[in-house]
């Protein structure tokens, strides 16, 4: 086309002898791709609206539709230990209890509970109790006992209120028996089980009417300070096969734990509710909570849970709906942990894998419920019932018709896994999407948009840099100490984190008072890092590089894909080490590759990563040296006595005070160490459209809506079964 022809005239300029099919071609060509992508921008940029979804789709008022970066890694809360799991499981699976929105603990599958302790007595350390009379010393001891808790007695109130808590005693005979035991804390045992044969001289039993934390004192008050020092529990334990090759101080704390002079054995009794089902038809029992016990404690499941259920000493079914569990010793996270979901036995039981190994050509010895396309389909008794799952798109549950406690107000739950969070929040401005990770540059501006309702509060939990100290040249505390010194933690929160976030220093919850506030962070000090590396021998070669024994300081640091604060961190703290001559590299991974294969396997020098905490002070899961091996959650690898001592007191101890006193010495401890580096606790921070509500019904059968709030706890999905999108947002302006 020459300058003097018009526009339109170059319509006809192909049809010309002289430009053939070539000239067309080649406009194609250049015309095409850029056509190409105005419409894929305007596909990718143009979502429908919530309004024009629900216009061709009224049923999209019935859907709550989630994103996140990452799938699930198995639906099985015996088997699972990633959030993303325990989100669907939350919604598909339900436990006996769970707490309330004052954070006592109510009800769920068990309508209602009991908690009493039973003790035992050996007999051989009360020699002195036997009349001149002949009378036996079982009934001297019980007599005693009896004689101590009458009003007139000469013991103390808390004595004889201790002796008055005793509702019963029984005078049991000599027997035998085998027990299977792990030694704890011993190196000629490589961790391996002992097998022990009893021969138990005749004990008195004592039924408690409530669990007593100070018995051993208030019987000592009355049977003497050292009552319980004359017994020798190795009297009466033999060792048969691998158990004579331990040490003697290995063989004594386990003949102790066998056969203890004083054992003390809190009860918990559950009474089911009638006609709960799970999501087959199946009526749940209290079959079910016992098969629930074993398939945790089965070592082939490899269940992280086992830690919660290893001082369960045996759960029996007394009837139908009623179970009891009785526990080897003092437990106080004990009702705590029988919120995990119960599994259905009718579908998971040894004849029901085996049948399922043969369908698929598997070997039934070698297969376990690790093993079961359960875990990709599960069955629960919760409010919503399992329908499909898209690896790597999304997960949908549909209402439970048949929830115990009425079904939810949503018809649907859809978990869609998106990486991206830009997309993430492209989609929940157009109503795609009813709730999405919203990250901390976004709290503000989201806060100001009349469209949105938002909750926020400190997270139960914290953000941390992991090592496997298994490795060089992390078994060095000076090395992670100096990698700590290195990291500016204060810039990560003021820039990564937008201020939505606080310094943390230890394992515990920042808001409860099990955090020891007087552990003072690791301070940055580039120069003092590299001072504490040159006294642990590495120094600076020609090239810059730290270097030992000709060995360079040379690592890799590793974090799940999807999460862009980690993945700022990541680079932050790559420079920061760089900077004093550490060669670190970094990788992300996707996130279910991220826990099985790598966190699960052991197989990883440095993480970035995350605890979600819950308001009991248990730890041993984390941090007990007992849990380091793979599957287990002290994937780190530590392992310092001291600790593993505290931990267990935490356990065993049910007065506050105390707890206290030892989770706050645990923290300086761990604080210490340096397993961890302890970077922040972030501000966790919801958003909603003002349009999802909750919604009931009055004493009077009325509908009505509330405002959604969040607990104490900051849970602000404790109602979410009674949540509902409406079409349009209701006035509660009325509303207290």
């Amino acid at each position: 086309m020459s300058k003097g022809e018009s526009p339109r005239s170059s319509v006809h300029f192909p049809q010309t002898k002289t430009s053939g099919p070539g000239m067309l071609v080649k406009r194609f060509l250049l015309f095409g791709p850029l056509l190409l992508i105005v419409f894929l921008l305007q596909s990718y940029f143009w979502i429908p609206t919530y309004e024009e979804q629900t216009k061709g789709n009224p049923e999209r008022l019935e859907e709550f539709i989630t994103g996140s970066i990452g799938d699930a890694s198995l639906l099985n809360p015996v088997l699972s230990s990633d959030s993303a799991s325990s989100q669907i499981e939350d919604l598909v699976f339900e436990g006996l209890i769970d707490r309330d929105k004052d954070l006592s603990f109510r009800g769920r599958v068990a309508r209602s509970w009991t908690i009493s302790e039973q003790v035992f007595l050996c007999l051989d350390g009360f020699a002195r109790y036997g009349s001149s009379s002949g009378q036996p010393r079982e009934r001297s001891v019980i007599e005693r006992l009896q004689r101590a808790g009458q009003p007139g007695s000469a013991f103390d109130k808390a004595v004889r209120q201790a002796m008055g808590n005793i509702a019963g005693f029984e005078i049991l005979k000599p027997r035998s028996f085998e027990v299977t035991l792990r030694p704890e804390g011993d190196r000629s045992s490589q961790g391996q089980a002992v097998t022990l044969r009893v021969r138990s001289p005749g004990r008195v039993r004592l039924q408690l009417k409530q669990v007593d934390q100070d018995l051993e004192r208030h019987l000592r008050a009355v049977l003497g300070r050292d009552a319980f020092e004359g017994f020798q529990a190795l009297d009466y334990v033999a060792f048969p096969g691998a158990g004579s090759d331990l040490s003697a101080k290995a063989r004594e704390r386990l003949a102790s734990r066998a056969l203890p002079a004083l054992e003390e054995n809190p009860i918990l009794t559950f009474r089911l509710r009638d006609g709960v089902r799970f999501h087959d038809g199946h009526p749940l029992d209290a079959g079910d909570v016992e098969f629930t016990y074993q398939a945790i404690m089965n070592p082939k499941n490899i269940s992280p849970r086992q830690a919660d259920f290893e001082p369960i000493k045996r759960v029996r079914v007394l009837d139908r709906l009623t179970v009891e569990i009785v526990y080897k010793r003092l437990y106080s996270p004990a009702l705590a942990s029988w919120s995990m979901g119960i599994l259905p036995e009718h579908l998971l039981n040894r004849e029901a894998l085996s049948q399922e190994a043969r369908r698929r050509g598997r070997d039934p010895e070698q297969f376990s419920l690790r093993d079961s396309r359960f875990n990709r389909r599960p069955v629960g008794c919760g409010p919503f019932r399992f329908e499909e799952w898209k690896p790597d798109q999304y997960i949908r549950l549909e209402r439970f018709q048949d929830y115990w406690d009425g079904p939810p107000n949503y018809k649907e739950y859809v978990y869609r896994v998106i990486p991206d969070l830009l997309t993430q929040e492209m989609e929940f401005y157009a109503g795609t999407l009813d709730s999405y990770s919203v990250q901390p540059h976004q709290v503000e501006r989201l806060k100001e948009d009349d469209r949105f309702q938002s909750f926020s509060g400190t997270s139960y939990g914290y953000s941390y840099i992991g090592y496997n100290m298994r490795r060089e040249p992390f078994d060095d505390l000076r090395v992670r100490r100096a990698l700590s010194m290195a990291i500016d933690v204060k810039s990560i929160i003021d820039f990564v984190l937008y201020g939505q976030g606080e310094r943390i220093t230890g394992p515990f919850v920042k808001q409860t008072d099990f955090y020891n506030h007087s552990v003072r962070p690791v301070p940055y000090d580039p120069e003092g890092a590299l001072e504490l590396l040159n006294q642990a021998g590495w120094n600076r070669n020609d090239q810059g590089w730290l270097e030992k024994d000709g060995r360079k300081l040379q690592f890799t640091l590793i974090t799940n894909t999807g999460n862009e604060i980690r993945k700022s961190i990541l680079a932050i703290v790559q420079d920061a080490w760089k900077r004093i001559g550490v060669d670190v590299q970094t990788d992300t991974l996707e996130w279910s590759v991220f826990i099985q294969e790598r966190v699960n396997k052991l197989d990883f020098d440095a993480i970035v990563l995350g605890w979600v905490m819950g308001l009991e002070p248990d730890l041993y899961q984390i941090w007990h040296s007992s849990q380091t091996d793979p599957m287990e959650l002290n994937f780190v690898g530590y392992d310092n006595p001291e600790a593993d001592e505290l931990i267990v007191k935490i356990r065993q101890e049910y007065d506050h005070d105390k707890q206290v006193e030892y989770c706050r010495r645990l923290h300086e401890i761990i604080a210490s160490d340096l397993p961890y580096t302890f970077l922040y606790v972030g501000k966790w921070t919801a958003v909603l459209d003002k349009r999802i509500v909750i919604r009931e019904k009055d004493d009077s059968g009325q509908v009505v809506y509330r405002r959604i709030k969040p607990t104490q706890t900051g849970d602000y999905t404790f109602y979410f079964n009674r949540w509902i999108k409406l079409p349009e947002a209701p006035d509660l302006s009325s509303e207290g």
